[in-house]
């Protein structure tokens, strides 16, 4: 019988638990690299440990859903909460991110159309280079979550577990060239909804807070989001 059950078949949820505590971990390392250097790991693990043990209380195998899948949102869940109670986005992302929303939104006024990074660039009154710099110092590097991906095409996370079967040299090429399509896709978004979706999948603000950066309203941020998604999508297809 499966290690994870009891002799009567009951999901032995301590075994869960220890199972799956390095998940934690994982998660934690992987949020970090992203975050400013005052958020500690420890706050991250514990934070991620009460996600796991919401899910391992929560979890229902008869939904359909892999343990692992539902561990991870729950996991991701409830460090974000922590960080967001803490308002760990530092000012220096929301100036920014506010800077050159204002110069992407001048420009569309006056062009009557999307404007060019050189554009915003000379606007804000950089070169493109220091513009381009900016953009990363605000996403880290990655526009794109590939969290949303992985739910759609399916779990990518490499279990922690000694029985898992780890991806083939086929599948990782694949993953490596959808994530490379996808960079690509959304490097010829209009530049307000690549901030958005900087905003949204890597800084993990919400559409409220996006708002609050942007200076407009929230129903316009989930507007752009719908819209640079949309075109994100047709692009990599």
């Amino acid at each position: 019988m499966n290690s994870l059950y009891t002799a009567e078949g009951v999901m032995d949820k301590h075994s869960l638990w220890q199972r799956y505590v390095p998940l934690v971990r994982h998660e934690a390392l992987r949020l970090q690299v992203r975050l400013p250097a005052s958020v500690e790991l420890d706050d991250l693990l514990q934070a991620g440990g009460i996600g796991l043990l919401n899910a391992v209380e929560r979890y229902d195998a008869l939904q359909g859903t892999a343990f692992t899948t539902y561990a991870v949102q729950r996991i991701r869940g409830a460090m974000l909460d922590e960080l967001r109670s803490r308002d760990w986005v530092p000012r220096s992302v929301r100036r920014n991110a506010r800077e050159v929303a204002q110069a992407i939104g001048q420009l569309e006024q006056e062009l009557g159309r999307n404007a060019t990074e050189t554009e915003v660039a000379e606007r804000l009154g950089i070169d493109i280079a220091d513009y381009r710099q900016m953009l990363l110092d605000t996403n880290n590097s990655q526009l794109f979550s590939y969290d949303e991906w992985r739910e759609e095409h399916g779990d990518s996370i490499e279990l922690v577990t000694d029985d898992h079967q780890r991806e083939n040299p086929l599948q990782q090429l694949l993953d490596s060239n959808l994530r490379q399509r996808v960079m690509e896709a959304i490097e010829t978004l209009p530049e307000r909804e690549k901030l958005v979706l900087t905003l949204y999948y890597q800084e993990e603000l919400n559409l409220k807070e996006i708002g609050a950066v942007l200076e407009v309203g929230e129903s316009r941020v989930s507007q752009l989001h719908r819209k640079a998604n949309k075109r994100e999508r047709t692009k990599i297809r």
